[in-house]
């Protein structure tokens, strides 16, 4: 019987017997020891590695319990008969378009980065106090499981928020806190459970919310979008009998227009009618940099049709990871025992700090410094980009750079990432891409004021220089 591949380090932390079940464990593994391979008895081992028996005996009765090894009085001891098994060949992935989107949303910081909010001008220190409080003050509860719908304290003040800001007079009741926009999008449609139905969807509109549609089994219709947001018209011509329109309205995301009154009136008509839903995504909320913000479209609903859906996102943090529903009457019960079910609320604590935050009235005094920012932003970069002769239009707090027909807007943005900027292409926003226009689309918030004139050097070189292509 040979002796076994493997030496004893006396001077290393890791037990002996330890150090001996590795080293079997390694040889078996390896194939070193084949199925069926007698190994010494304990106390013959003991004596080859000058240990203790107790000690060669604790590192087999390991290895029995593993499965590794067997033994018997009459046979001894053998390494255990294991079903061979092949290698699985590499599979290539195929490679998601939307997760390429989303790690490019999502990477960073990067100048021109979209969905990201000013974190040099955000209250750092002082939420990061409030923040430490909620943790003391979670850890310090009776151990138990949190509400699934959200803290009250936080439903609370968003409830009184979105009278102020949104024109929305909701109950906390109908409040589900969420894990960000996404995933009171998941819940809404759950709730609903619409699958195999139509959906109108804005075009062009956000990729990666169309995809979550499609996902949860629906069928997005394309509907365009001109200066005065959705065409309801044209989609009561595609989709009439549509059970569902997920709408940006406050400011049409990429475009930038506010969803008209008489074309949210209409809206809500086609839905009482239709007895159809409407998802409002309150993208960007209350910054809109141009005087007051338009009030929410749920503001108006009187039929109970409209599913509100924010999020902290944008005038937070995307890290929190923090957003909210704002369910119907009729359907508060449903999305309380959903989300109890399937997607309860993220953790207390950064609820809690949010509502502190709030209640407190740093909230709004920041959402109020923040519009001013911005809005100095966007005029340095509209200013500058004219200069260079390329004209800008404002949608939200995004600037659209139009491109000239057969530019790849795609191309531009992957080669402005290799300079540590972050545009994203126009032309995915939309889902028949024969309508299709190229252009790029560079956050306003993530643009330092000391940064803006080189930042739009180099993209005004690599857009030229792609142009001669």
């Amino acid at each position: 019987m040979k002796p076994l591949p493997f030496e004893l380090d006396r001077s290393a932390k890791t037990p002996l017997s330890e150090q001996i079940r590795r080293g079997i464990t390694a040889a078996i593994d390896s194939g070193v020891l084949g199925p069926g391979a007698r190994l010494p008895s304990w106390l013959d081992l003991a004596a080859q590695l000058g240990v203790a028996r107790g000690t060669v005996r604790s590192a087999y009765e390991k290895l029995i319990d593993a499965q590794l090894i067997v033994s018997s009085r009459s046979s001894g001891t053998h390494v255990a008969e294991r079903p061979s098994v092949a290698a699985l060949p590499e599979v290539p992935q195929p490679v998601s378009s939307i997760l390429e989107m989303y790690r490019d949303i999502s990477a960073g910081p990067a100048i021109f980065q979209m969905g990201i909010p000013a974190s040099d001008r955000f209250p750092a220190k002082l939420f990061s106090r409030i923040r430490a409080q909620a943790v003391r003050a979670e850890t310090s509860r009776p151990a138990n499981y949190p509400a699934p719908q959200g803290e009250l304290e936080l439903r609370r003040e968003i409830a009184a928020h979105l009278a102020i800001a949104r024109g929305i007079s909701c109950s906390p009741s109908q409040i589900i806190i969420t894990a960000g926009f996404a995933a009171g999008l998941g819940l809404a449609l759950l709730v609903l459970g619409l699958e195999g139905r139509r959906c109108w969807f804005e075009e062009p509109g956000f990729p990666v919310t169309r995809r979550g549609v499609e996902l949860a089994r629906l069928v997005p219709v394309p509907v365009p979008v001109d200066e005065s947001g959705i065409d309801v018209d044209d989609g009561i011509r595609r989709a009439g009998d549509a059970a569902l329109a997920v709408v940006t309205p406050g400011q049409q995301a990429p475009l930038g227009p506010t969803l008209s009154l008489t074309r949210r009136l209409q809206l809500l008509d086609w839905a009482a009618q239709a007895g159809a839903w409407i998802i409002e995504d309150d993208y960007l909320s209350e910054l809109q940099l141009r005087g007051r913000a338009a009030p929410a479209l749920a503001s108006l609903d009187r039929g109970g049709r409209v599913i509100h859906i924010g999020s902290f996102s944008k005038t937070i943090s995307p890290t929190l990871r923090l957003g909210f529903i704002v369910a119907p009457a009729s359907l508060a019960a449903q999305f309380a025992e959903t989300a109890a079910c399937l997607a309860p609320a993220p953790g207390a604590s950064v609820q809690l700090a949010t509502a502190e935050f709030m209640r407190d009235g740093h909230y709004m005094r920041h959402l109020r410094h923040m519009k001013r920012v911005y809005a100095a932003r966007r005029d340095a970069l509209t200013a500058y980009l004219e200069r260079k002769g390329h004209p800008v239009v404002i949608g939200g707090l995004a600037a659209l750079l139009r491109l000239p027909e057969g530019a790849s807007d795609i191309a531009i943005a992957r080669e402005a990432s290799a300079y540590g900027l972050a545009p994203l292409p126009l032309s995915p926003w939309y889902k028949e891409q024969k309508a299709a226009r190229p252009g790029l689309l560079l956050g306003i918030a993530t643009v330092p004021e000391q940064r803006l004139n080189a930042s739009c050097d180099r993209l005004c070189r690599i857009i030229d220089q792609f142009a001669v292509r």
